[in-house]
């Protein structure tokens, strides 16, 4: 029988019917039952059925009034029926159109070969469907969401599409080995790039704070809600971490109320586009911003491994079942964090290492924001003369402050002009925090601003002492978001708009209440520390607490998930989902308030004697720490040099040491390492960093070793170890973002000097350019032997240069060339070169 009625459809499709049996009201009564267990929506079919005038809204009102759904489906394919042919091809067309609506049905439309006729097909359908329609509103509202970039000066907004520029990504490993590079946001969620467990459900982004985590997900919603993000995501939902801090102890919320309450409401039939949802969450994509700015008390062991979608439950317990796939298994999820928040691996399916902007992405971020060529150029060759504020801007967020720093003192001062000396990340705040404050100041048209930074600090010192203590109750917590109540004590409304707080959702139980936040998790640290600074109550102890608790043994190694299907440890008392960067800033930003260079400021705000005794406690502090970490580091006695190993936290400690700028402490510690090899790698240093290191390093009376392999340095952060280079016998700098600019200064310094033995260059972005400035290297330097070069992007121009080199070179015993793609004519080169060398014995 039905293969007899899918002939007549077919028959149908051709042309007019000569049969007296009309097929398709046939079809509408033999498949009746399915029909009636599979239309879950019968708006959308009354909807057109209406408006190409097939239904009367008579008809309509009959079939709204039976009470289940299965009723109105009956009561409608009885009303088609009876109005014969066409009406009931054309409901059969609506099932086949609105393919979101009726997914149940497509195998029923592919079994029977359904093919409008030309009549048919011609007549319009419109998907009034609620899934298709909270699609439609989802990207309405990330489209108005996400257009603009809100600023530190909430009275600007900042076009994303004029504002957002790329940023270094690669895919790595749990080795934190590089995998590839993120070319495309689509990459990320590309199964056949960077995937290391299959069985996991989040791609973990992280980096550095300020290195633009949150403008990337901005980036990927943004172009998703434009149509340009294909990655087969249907439903776009974003969260911010710090949000599920925000409920209560003894709050619930079910997936549902989480899902469409912190995002947006389905305006027309939440059951059934919750009911799509659990039923394909492979077209769901989830982003969680920030998971490091957790802090809860709640006890996650307390409560069920598995929880139902329907169940109300702690928020918390919902976040942890869609990152590890409870809920939801097999929707795509994006989670971001800082470095050190080190998830577990069960749940990470892809790790993409943030690295921040690269000397290209950091010219075409200035390209668009300043638009005037001449401030451009400007501005772009204060940064070619100074490597030091170079390095800073590689971290996006400190890029912007020190651009809105120069645009400040332009409009201010009529000069792009800022500090030619060494500039610290206290400095760069310092600067931003002035930019702010004058905001407040009334202008002339005919009079450029003239106040100094004193007078703008102590204008307005009350309001920078109520910021520091807000932002230190919050930070003695791991809290990121205040209640009104809490800002508004001590604030005026004036104050709000400043540019230092914002106005977030209101979360959890909160009632119509607004709440806020620090722009940045950076910006609460500045302020905490400038609490601890000018509190006339802090003393030693509270002045070094959070020194204290960076010092927490494994502290950067501790998992986020204390759940016995993911880890089965929990140290008593921790927070599963704590990270310690924001404790680091703190310290940092203290050290750099606390140095001899900021005194003339702060004691404007505060006494000096009270200032002369904290910068004591500090020193003495540093003195004594110092000498015991560098004890406790692993060593070891080599050939010609005395090892140390150091960690990731020494990098911090180097940090706070340069924001001091006390040579004094720098002799200190360059004593106390008792080693000329320092071994530096896998430590996140990034260039900035080696400002720090060249402070503490260029204190070595002799020779000196330093392997920075596998971090972060790139060109800018060579030019900053210049200090350190008429020691430099030892370079290791493999896996580092360098290209032939860094080369041509690592040429320039070494060949002065001619004391290095080893150059370790591999796996950068050298090209021939850079090979001919090894080889040049090679040839004018005896004392060079060994050169790892290999995995670089050198062809047969630049392996001939240094073939040739090593021909001439008298003292050369190793060079590493693997990975580069030097050809027949380079391979020969080096034959050549190979024959009868007095000392070559590996290529």
């Amino acid at each position: 029988m039905e293969g007899r009625l899918i002939g007549n459809v077919e028959s149908l499709s051709q042309g007019p019917s000569g049969s007296g049996l009309p097929s398709f009201v046939t079809l509408l009564k033999v498949h009746r039952e399915l029909l009636v267990s599979r239309i879950r929506n019968t708006q959308c079919l009354i909807d057109n059925l209406i408006k190409n005038e097939y239904f009367s809204n008579e008809d309509a009102e009959i079939a709204a009034q039976y009470p289940t759904q299965a009723d109105k489906v009956r009561k409608i394919l009885d009303l088609a029926q009876s109005k014969g042919e066409e009406v009931s091809e054309y409901c059969i067309y609506v099932l086949q159109q609105v393919a979101d609506a009726y997914y149940d049905l497509h195998p029923w439309l592919e079994k029977i070969g359904f093919r409008p006729t030309e009549v048919i097909s011609k007549k319009p359908v419109e998907n009034t469907d609620p899934v298709s329609r909270y699609h439609q509103k989802l990207r309405d509202e990330l489209g108005r969401d996400t257009k603009f970039i809100s600023s530190y000066a909430q009275k600007e907004d900042m076009l994303l599409e004029e504002t957002y520029s790329a940023n270094i990504m690669e895919f790595i490993n749990h080795k934190n080995e590089k995998l590839g590079s993120v070319n495309g946001l689509e990459d990320l969620l590309d199964d056949n790039i960077g995937l290391i467990n299959g069985d996991g459900e989040a791609v973990y982004v992280f980096g550095d704070a300020g290195i633009g985590k949150s403008m990337l997900l901005q980036k990927m919603q943004n172009l998703w809600a434009k149509g340009e993000f294909n990655v087969g995501a249907k439903f776009f939902f974003r969260f911010r971490c710090r949000m599920f801090s925000c409920f209560k102890q003894d709050e619930t919320i079910c997936l549902k109320d989480l899902l469409f309450k912190y995002n947006c409401f389905p305006d027309q039939d939440p059951e059934e586009v919750f009911y799509f949802i659990l039923k394909f969450p492979h077209t769901v994509l989830f982003t969680f911003d920030g998971f490091d700015e957790i802090n809860s008390d709640f006890d996650l062991s307390s409560v069920p491994e598995n929880c139902s979608p329907n169940e109300s439950i702690h928020a918390l317990v919902l976040l942890v079942g869609l990152l590890s796939g409870k809920l939801l298994k097999g929707s795509k999820k994006i989670l971001t964090a800082r470095t050190g928040t080190e998830i577990h691996k069960n749940i990470v399916r892809k790790k993409v290492y943030l690295r921040g902007f690269s000397s290209s992405n950091l010219k075409e971020y200035t390209k668009m924001f300043f638009r005037d060529e001449g401030c451009r150029t400007m501005v772009l060759n204060q940064l070619e003369a100074n490597p030091n504020m170079s390095s800073l801007c590689t971290v996006p967020l400190f890029c912007w402050i020190i651009f809105k720093c120069f645009d400040h003192f332009y409009s201010a001062f009529d000069s792009h002009e800022l500090p030619d000396c060494n500039v610290t990340l206290t400095d760069i705040f310092l600067l931003m925090t002035e930019v702010h404050l004058n905001r407040t100041q009334k202008t002339n048209l005919l009079k450029k601003n003239n106040r100094s930074q004193v007078e703008t600090f102590r204008s307005k010192k009350e309001t920078l002492f109520t910021l520091s203590k807000i932002a230190h109750t919050g930070m003695e917590k791991s809290l990121f978001v205040f209640d009104q109540d809490e800002i508004t004590t001590g604030l005026c409304e004036q104050d709000l708009h400043l540019g230092f707080l914002r106005a977030v959702p209101t979360y959890g139980d909160c009632g119509d209440q607004s709440s806020y936040e620090f722009l940045h998790l950076t910006l609460q640290s500045f302020f905490t520390a400038l609490f601890l600074v000018t509190d006339e109550k802090v003393r030693g102890k509270e002045l070094l607490k959070f020194f204290a608790e960076c010092a927490t043994p494994d502290t950067a190694l501790r998992t986020c998930f204390p759940i016995r299907w993911l880890n089965n440890y929990r140290p008593t008392g921790a927070d599963p989902f704590r990270n310690n960067e924001h404790f680091h800033f703190t310290n940092l930003f203290l050290c750099g308030l606390l140095s001899k260079a900021r005194q003339k400021l702060l004691r404007h705000l505060v006494s000096p004697t009270l200032i002369n005794k904290k910068r004591k406690v500090l020193l003495a502090y540093f003195f004594e720490s110092m000498k015991s970490h560098l004890r406790s580091l692993t060593r070891a006695r080599l050939k010609q040099y005395k090892q140390v190993q150091v960690m990731p936290n020494f990098v911090w400690m180097l940090r706070c040491i340069y924001e001091t700028q006390s040579e004094k402490v720098g002799r200190v510690v360059a004593k106390s390492m008792r080693a000329n090899y320092i071994k530096l790698t896998y430590c996140n240093a990034y260039s900035a960093d080696c400002s720090a290191i060249s402070f503490v390093m260029h204190h070595f009376q002799k020779h000196l070793a330093l392997d920075l392999d596998n971090n972060n340095i790139n060109d800018y952060g060579i030019k900053q170890l210049l200090p350190c280079f008429s020691r430099l016998a030892v370079l290791r700098v493999s896996v580092n973002q360098i290209t032939d600019q860094g080369i041509r200064v690592l040429y320039d310094e070494l060949s002065k000097y001619r004391i290095v033995t080893y150059l370790g260059l591999y796996n950068n972005q050298i090209t021939d350019i850079g090979a001919k400035y090894v080889a040049r290297l090679i040839e004018e330097c005896p004392s060079l032997i060994y050169v790892k070069i290999g995995a670089n992007r050198i062809t047969t121009e630049g392996g001939k240069s240094l073939a040739y080199a090593i021909q001439k070179s008298k003292t050369m015993y190793e060079i590493g060339m693997w990975g580069n793609a030097i050809g027949d004519e380079g391979a020969k080169a080096f034959a050549e070169a190979l024959k009868n060398h007095p000392t070559l014995t590996n290529i």
